[in-house]
């Protein structure tokens, strides 16, 4: 069951109601079919290697995004700090037909290899090498086949992908799985269809990666499957907007506030969670119209002539499907995180244990 099927949350997946009871059964069978699998994979049996190196896994079990794509920046560039050879592997949303693993550049097609890997390429200068294919094995041996001095890859989603093998030892391995949480929790708790999750909320993670502020999290008091686990709020900061046409030509939100009325403002965002970039620029100052559309939407000019403002705020990962749009009102709208010390080092740790094939008794 894709998840493609779903580029627009229905609203029933936020709270049960008679449509996600009605659709309950389909759920159970889902179920079914991921404990089947998961059986397969603790029994050995399925056809899956661990890789030469470690892997970072950054997913989530709801459909739809829930800010990874600012996260494995994250993650890369701190890891190359800390003297890492880091490489990153993605399913690469609209490379379904591709015939062989692809590497990607800044001024990679996203029709081809997907929004958010040109994103990762340009954000990252092409200075680590990126690689998509919905196969993840196949991305792993071009990369280390084109780039043998990376030593860690980070695996773009891929928590339900089941040719990702850990390593023999879970405690002692050398692999980490986050999963990625925003405000929006677990919605109703069901999984597909009759909910938004593709694996229940209560998997095995090494550690859940909040991207919002809730006011469990605030109050300390976290849903039952999250007591005892390892958990760290990484929040997300808007920088200087630049202009689409002219990258140099930058305002901050500030300056776009004071420039321009509410009502000759529109905000554009064909992401995941669309609501938390609306949030993030009212909370920035930023009142105007929000205009929401299915993940991985593709722009054309006469969209945005469409649309009566005198500013177009949209998101980096919109924008790299805008390069052949040329319309002066259109602002892209940076977003950048920092990852916390305690994570950076415990991440640390993991990484430098000995490699659990090669010493083995």
């Amino acid at each position: 069951m894709s998840s493609s099927l779903f580029r627009k949350a229905p609203q029933f997946w936020e709270r049960r109601g008679p449509t996600s009871i009605l659709l309950w059964p389909l759920s159970w069978v889902y179920g079914s079919v991921i404990r089947v699998r998961k059986l397969i994979q603790d029994l050995g049996i399925s056809n899956s290697h661990s890789a030469p190196v470690p892997i970072i896994i950054v997913g989530n079990i709801r459909v739809g995004g829930t800010g990874k794509t600012p996260i494995v920046i994250a993650l890369a560039e701190r890891l190359s700090q800390l003297g890492w050879k880091p490489g990153i592997i993605s399913r690469g949303y609209g490379s379904a037909a591709q015939l062989y693993p692809l590497q990607v550049h800044s001024d990679s097609d996203p029709l081809l290899v997907g929004d958010e890997p040109v994103l990762i390429a340009q954000r990252t200068h092409n200075q680590i090498p990126i690689w998509v294919f919905p196969k993840r094995q196949k991305s792993i041996k071009a990369l280390l086949k084109h780039s043998p001095e990376v030593n860690v890859i980070i695996s773009d989603d891929g928590l339900q992908h089941g040719g990702l093998a850990r390593w023999p030892a879970r405690e002692g391995g050398r692999d980490i799985e986050f999963v990625v949480r925003d405000a929006r929790g677990e919605g109703n708790g069901f999984l597909l269809p009759a909910g938004p999750l593709r694996e229940p909320a209560s998997r095995d993670r090494d550690a859940t990666l909040f991207t919002e502020k809730t006011s469990d999290i605030k109050s300390g008091l976290l849903d039952e499957y999250y007591k005892g686990r390892r958990a760290f709020t990484l929040e997300g900061k808007l920088g200087a907007t630049y202009q689409l046409i002219n990258p140099s030509n930058t305002q901050t939100l500030v300056q776009i506030a004071d420039q321009f009325l509410p009502n000759k403002i529109t905000a554009v965002a064909a992401i995941g969670n669309p609501q938390r970039f609306f949030k993030s620029l009212q909370n920035a100052g930023i009142a105007g119209k929000c205009l929401p559309l299915p993940d991985h939407a593709t722009f054309t000019p006469e969209f945005f002539t469409g649309i009566n403002a005198q500013c177009i705020l949209i998101t980096e990962k919109d924008a790299v499907k805008c390069s052949a749009i040329e319309d002066e009102r259109i602002w892209v709208v940076p977003l950048s995180l920092d990852l916390p010390d305690s994570l950076a080092d415990w991440l640390q740790s993991i990484l430098q244990r000995p490699d659990p094939q090669r010493y083995t008794l």
